[in-house]
Protein backbone atom coordinates (compact mmCIF):
# COMPACT_ATOMS: atom_id res chain seq x y z
CA UNK A 1 0.00 0.00 0.00
CA UNK A 2 2.79 2.22 0.82
CA UNK A 3 4.37 1.84 -2.66
CA UNK A 4 1.77 2.79 -4.56
CA UNK A 5 1.37 6.07 -2.51
CA UNK A 6 4.44 6.45 -3.22
CA UNK A 7 4.19 5.78 -6.49
CA UNK A 8 0.66 7.74 -6.69
CA UNK A 9 2.76 10.94 -5.28
CA UNK A 10 5.78 10.68 -7.64
CA UNK A 11 3.17 10.64 -10.90
CA UNK A 12 1.68 13.22 -9.52
CA UNK A 13 4.92 15.44 -8.95
CA UNK A 14 5.65 14.58 -11.85
CA UNK A 15 3.22 15.66 -13.89
CA UNK A 16 2.54 18.78 -12.29
CA UNK A 17 6.15 19.95 -12.99
CA UNK A 18 5.33 19.02 -16.86
CA UNK A 19 2.48 21.38 -16.72
CA UNK A 20 4.11 24.09 -14.90
CA UNK A 21 7.19 23.97 -17.41
CA UNK A 22 4.46 23.83 -20.27
CA UNK A 23 2.69 27.02 -18.39
CA UNK A 24 5.83 28.85 -18.00
CA UNK A 25 7.15 28.34 -22.03
CA UNK A 26 3.63 29.46 -22.77
CA UNK A 27 3.35 32.64 -20.65
CA UNK A 28 7.11 33.56 -21.61
CA UNK A 29 5.73 33.38 -25.39
CA UNK A 30 2.74 35.48 -24.90
CA UNK A 31 1.61 39.12 -23.51
CA UNK A 32 -1.19 37.74 -21.80
CA UNK A 33 -1.93 38.78 -18.05
CA UNK A 34 -1.49 35.83 -16.41
CA UNK A 35 -3.53 37.12 -12.81
CA UNK A 36 -6.72 37.24 -14.50
CA UNK A 37 -8.83 33.88 -15.70
CA UNK A 38 -7.93 32.67 -18.94
CA UNK A 39 -11.39 33.76 -20.95
CA UNK A 40 -11.63 30.27 -23.03
CA UNK A 41 -14.47 28.43 -24.86
CA UNK A 42 -13.41 24.84 -24.26
CA UNK A 43 -16.38 22.15 -24.11
CA UNK A 44 -16.84 21.51 -20.15
CA UNK A 45 -13.94 21.31 -16.94
CA UNK A 46 -14.29 20.13 -13.51
CA UNK A 47 -13.03 20.72 -10.07
CA UNK A 48 -10.60 18.39 -10.81
CA UNK A 49 -9.08 20.09 -13.84
CA UNK A 50 -8.80 23.33 -11.61
CA UNK A 51 -4.74 23.06 -11.00
CA UNK A 52 -3.44 22.98 -14.71
CA UNK A 53 -2.23 24.66 -17.39
CA UNK A 54 -3.99 26.47 -20.17
CA UNK A 55 -3.28 23.61 -23.01
CA UNK A 56 -5.77 21.59 -25.62
CA UNK A 57 -9.44 20.89 -24.79
CA UNK A 58 -8.80 20.20 -20.99
CA UNK A 59 -8.16 24.08 -20.07
CA UNK A 60 -8.27 25.71 -16.92
CA UNK A 61 -9.83 28.93 -16.60
CA UNK A 62 -7.91 30.36 -13.70
CA UNK A 63 -4.50 29.64 -12.05
CA UNK A 64 -4.40 27.85 -9.32
CA UNK A 65 -2.12 30.37 -7.44
CA UNK A 66 -4.66 33.38 -8.41
CA UNK A 67 -7.39 32.15 -7.47
CA UNK A 68 -9.40 29.95 -4.69
CA UNK A 69 -11.72 27.55 -5.66
CA UNK A 70 -15.33 28.06 -3.73
CA UNK A 71 -17.50 25.72 -5.57
CA UNK A 72 -20.29 26.16 -7.92
CA UNK A 73 -23.73 28.49 -7.73
CA UNK A 74 -26.48 25.72 -8.57
CA UNK A 75 -29.38 24.68 -6.70
CA UNK A 76 -28.41 21.22 -7.41
CA UNK A 77 -28.42 19.46 -3.98
CA UNK A 78 -26.27 16.31 -5.61
CA UNK A 79 -23.69 18.19 -7.49
CA UNK A 80 -20.75 17.69 -5.22
CA UNK A 81 -19.23 20.68 -5.85
CA UNK A 82 -22.64 22.72 -5.36
CA UNK A 83 -22.86 25.12 -2.71
CA UNK A 84 -26.25 24.11 -2.17
CA UNK A 85 -25.41 20.82 -1.45
CA UNK A 86 -25.20 20.30 2.68
CA UNK A 87 -22.90 16.75 2.80
CA UNK A 88 -20.55 18.48 -0.14
CA UNK A 89 -17.14 19.92 0.09
CA UNK A 90 -18.24 23.72 -1.07
CA UNK A 91 -21.68 23.37 0.54
CA UNK A 92 -20.88 21.87 4.12
CA UNK A 93 -21.30 25.15 6.94
CA UNK A 94 -18.17 23.30 8.66
CA UNK A 95 -15.35 24.11 6.37
CA UNK A 96 -13.82 27.30 4.37
CA UNK A 97 -16.98 28.01 2.34
CA UNK A 98 -19.55 30.52 1.66
CA UNK A 99 -22.15 28.92 3.90
CA UNK A 100 -19.92 28.47 6.91
CA UNK A 101 -20.93 31.47 8.90
CA UNK A 102 -17.41 31.43 10.41
CA UNK A 103 -15.42 31.06 7.51
CA UNK A 104 -13.54 33.79 5.46
CA UNK A 105 -16.24 33.87 3.20
CA UNK A 106 -18.96 33.09 4.66
CA UNK A 107 -18.92 35.40 7.84
CA UNK A 108 -20.82 38.79 7.60
CA UNK A 109 -18.49 40.35 9.48
CA UNK A 110 -15.63 39.66 6.91
CA UNK A 111 -14.08 41.60 4.63
CA UNK A 112 -13.92 38.99 1.63
CA UNK A 113 -17.45 37.26 2.77
CA UNK A 114 -20.23 36.77 0.56
CA UNK A 115 -22.93 37.71 3.13
CA UNK A 116 -20.96 41.49 4.68
CA UNK A 117 -23.90 44.04 2.89
CA UNK A 118 -20.48 46.14 3.14
CA UNK A 119 -17.86 43.90 1.57
CA UNK A 120 -16.17 44.68 -1.96
CA UNK A 121 -13.34 41.64 -1.65
CA UNK A 122 -15.92 39.09 -2.34
CA UNK A 123 -15.51 35.58 -4.27
CA UNK A 124 -16.20 36.58 -8.22
CA UNK A 125 -18.25 34.07 -10.37
CA UNK A 126 -17.71 32.77 -14.06
CA UNK A 127 -19.75 31.19 -16.35
CA UNK A 128 -18.15 27.57 -17.75
CA UNK A 129 -17.83 29.45 -20.73
CA UNK A 130 -15.50 32.10 -18.70
CA UNK A 131 -17.93 34.61 -19.15
CA UNK A 132 -17.50 37.16 -15.77
CA UNK A 133 -21.09 37.06 -14.21
CA UNK A 134 -20.18 39.51 -11.43
CA UNK A 135 -19.11 39.47 -7.67
CA UNK A 136 -20.99 36.74 -4.86
CA UNK A 137 -22.04 39.36 -2.35
CA UNK A 138 -25.08 41.07 -0.60
CA UNK A 139 -23.69 44.65 -0.85
CA UNK A 140 -26.26 46.69 -2.59
CA UNK A 141 -23.82 49.41 -3.52
CA UNK A 142 -20.68 47.53 -4.92
CA UNK A 143 -21.62 48.12 -8.66
CA UNK A 144 -20.48 44.10 -9.79
CA UNK A 145 -22.64 42.97 -6.91
CA UNK A 146 -25.49 40.48 -8.21
CA UNK A 147 -27.14 41.76 -4.88
CA UNK A 148 -26.80 45.66 -6.83
CA UNK A 149 -30.44 45.87 -8.46
CA UNK A 150 -28.76 48.85 -10.52
CA UNK A 151 -25.42 47.25 -11.55
CA UNK A 152 -24.86 45.34 -14.32
CA UNK A 153 -24.74 42.01 -12.56
CA UNK A 154 -27.61 42.66 -10.29
CA UNK A 155 -30.11 44.07 -12.58
CA UNK A 156 -32.85 41.72 -13.87
CA UNK A 157 -32.57 43.02 -17.69
CA UNK A 158 -29.21 41.69 -19.62
CA UNK A 159 -27.59 38.32 -19.93
CA UNK A 160 -27.14 38.00 -16.02
CA UNK A 161 -27.91 35.40 -13.16
CA UNK A 162 -30.52 37.69 -12.23
CA UNK A 163 -32.42 37.74 -14.62
CA UNK A 164 -34.88 34.60 -15.02
CA UNK A 165 -34.90 34.84 -18.26
CA UNK A 166 -31.18 34.56 -19.38
CA UNK A 167 -28.80 32.24 -20.36
CA UNK A 168 -27.22 32.07 -16.43
CA UNK A 169 -30.50 32.81 -14.58
CA UNK A 170 -33.69 30.93 -16.36
CA UNK A 171 -34.58 27.79 -14.78
CA UNK A 172 -34.78 25.72 -17.46
CA UNK A 173 -30.77 26.39 -18.83
CA UNK A 174 -27.93 23.98 -18.51
CA UNK A 175 -26.28 27.14 -17.85
CA UNK A 176 -28.75 28.50 -14.76
CA UNK A 177 -27.79 28.53 -10.93
CA UNK A 178 -31.51 28.28 -10.69
CA UNK A 179 -31.89 24.84 -12.58
CA UNK A 180 -31.65 22.13 -9.57
CA UNK A 181 -30.41 19.75 -12.56
CA UNK A 182 -27.95 21.48 -14.07
CA UNK A 183 -24.42 20.51 -13.99
CA UNK A 184 -22.99 23.43 -15.67
CA UNK A 185 -23.43 25.97 -13.61
CA UNK A 186 -21.12 28.85 -12.51
CA UNK A 187 -18.26 28.25 -10.39
CA UNK A 188 -17.19 30.45 -7.31
CA UNK A 189 -13.97 31.97 -7.22
CA UNK A 190 -12.08 34.21 -5.05
CA UNK A 191 -8.89 36.50 -5.86
CA UNK A 192 -6.19 36.16 -3.81
CA UNK A 193 -4.08 39.71 -3.43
Amino acid sequence: MARYRVAVVTTFVISALLCASICLAQTNSSTSNISKPVDYRASSWTSSTFIGCSTGSNRSPVRANDYVYLGRLSENKYDPDSISNKYGQYGSRYGNTVTNPYSAFGNRYSATSATNGYAFDTPKIYAADGTYLGKLSTNKYDPESISNPYGLYGSKHGNNLMNPYSDYGSKYSSQSWRNPYATDTPRIYYENK
